[in-house]
């Protein structure tokens, strides 16, 4: 049985630093309580890897693609021309609205076309309606034929020419069209039995039988297809601005000779 001096002396000779028999050995030294202290898994120290050898032969390695023949392929999007941004950039001019011309509503009026004589008449009726024995613009009427030595009845000549002549649908009733109307209208009446004067009496029948306004008052002309005109104002007018009777008294005068016989 060894003692303790000796058994110290057979472990430095072994190079054994710390050790820790199995069991209680006679005559040995009491042990420290810190040999005792079981050692954790997390504190165990590491076991030393074995190293390879410095002139070991590498290991084979299957052969990989490089780095670029796995990457996706690239995709080019276009970039738009500093012109193209620099037009894209630029606000659009604003643009005028357009202006949708209306269309023109169709006049509205009512003519009567008589003959008194050598001479037609075109006279605009003041309401619209045809003329009653007692309405007082045909009193006037009457009054100016006795005075221009016509006869104060005259003939009614068709139904009154009203326009628009359609209340509805698509046919054009502007004034071109009236226009055409009223002169072809005239034109076969004066036509079928000639007349030495034709009386325009009123705007509308002035103005959409020979194309004439309130300058051509007074005045005679002749006109294309229905010979020898001569406008007056309406009777309307005539009754609210008796003064214009004067006017309308000397230009007959000067007319009267164009229809009276020359036996007279």
């Amino acid at each position: 049985m060894l003692t303790e001096p000796r058994r110290r002396a057979y472990l430095g000779a072994m190079q054994i630093v710390q050790w820790l028999p199995r069991a209680e050995l006679p005559f040995a030294a009491p042990s420290r309580p810190a040999l005792f202290e079981v050692f954790s898994e997390a504190e165990a120290p590491e076991a030393p890897q074995a190293q390879a050898p410095e002139h070991a032969p590498a290991p084979q390695r299957e052969a990989v693609a490089p780095p670029a023949a796995r990457r996706p392929p690239k995709i080019e999007i276009p970039r738009p021309q500093p012109s193209r941004l620099a037009k894209a950039a630029e606000p659009e001019p604003a643009t005028a609205p357009v202006a949708v011309a209306k269309p023109t509503p169709p006049p509205r009026f009512a003519l009567q076309l008589l003959r008194a004589g050598r001479c037609l008449l075109l006279v605009e009726l003041p309401t619209g309606e045809a003329f009653q024995s007692r309405d007082p613009a045909y009193l006037l009427l009457k009054d100016m034929l006795r005075a221009a030595g016509l006869s104060d009845a005259p003939r009614i000549i068709g139904e009154p020419v009203r326009w628009p002549l359609l209340a509805r649908g698509n046919l054009d009733q502007g004034p071109e069209a009236a226009r055409d109307f009223v002169q072809g209208f005239v034109a076969a009446q004066c036509e079928a039995e000639p007349c030495a004067c034709l009386w325009l009496v009123g705007l509308p029948a002035l103005r959409y039988s020979a194309g004439g306004d309130e300058s051509a008052w007074y005045t005679d002309w002749s006109a294309d297809g229905l010979g020898l005109v001569w406008a007056l104002p309406g009777l309307e007018l005539l009754m609210d601005e008796p003064p214009r009777k004067a006017a309308v008294w000397h230009s007959m005068r000067r007319m009267m000779a164009r229809w009276k016989p020359l036996d007279e």
